[in-house]
């Protein structure tokens, strides 16, 4: 039997404002903020939401392992909601957060979404995704 992986654990941020970056994902994307000590006895920050997590590295302190050229700013990432495009919207425009495109029709993993883009502090490319019901 071939080996394969089945889903994403992790992954990692490099920010250049721990502090800024853990307050947007909570208040504008509802993620939990959550500090850890990890094995290296070093303390560390992760976003989760579901059953998934981002680490937070700052950068220019990042911890080993690292990305080859670990740069905040450089990702382009999905996340799923089941709430309605206008609550986001209406959300977004509370918190003073441009909406960059959208919405728009996309094609997701599993099924056909509808996607706004607004970026977070460091300019990475978020897209929150909402299950097309038409």
């Amino acid at each position: 039997m071939p080996l394969s992986v089945q889903s994403l654990d992790h992954l990692v941020l490099t920010v250049r404002d721990i502090d800024l970056s853990v307050q947007f994902y909570t208040s504008v994307l509802g993620m939990r903020s959550e500090q850890f000590a990890a094995t290296d006895g070093t303390t560390r920050w992760a976003l989760k939401f579901g059953n998934q997590k981002i680490n937070l590295h700052r950068a220019g302190a990042e911890f080993d392992p690292k990305a080859d050229r670990p740069t905040s700013g450089s990702a382009d990432l999905c996340f799923l909601s089941s709430a309605r495009v206008e609550h986001w919207q209406q959300h977004l425009a509370a918190a003073k957060v441009p909406i960059v495109d959208g919405p728009i029709r996309r094609t997701g993993a599993t099924a056909p979404i509808l996607s706004i883009y607004i970026r977070d502090p460091d300019q990475n490319l978020i897209e929150i995704g909402m299950p097309i019901t038409d």
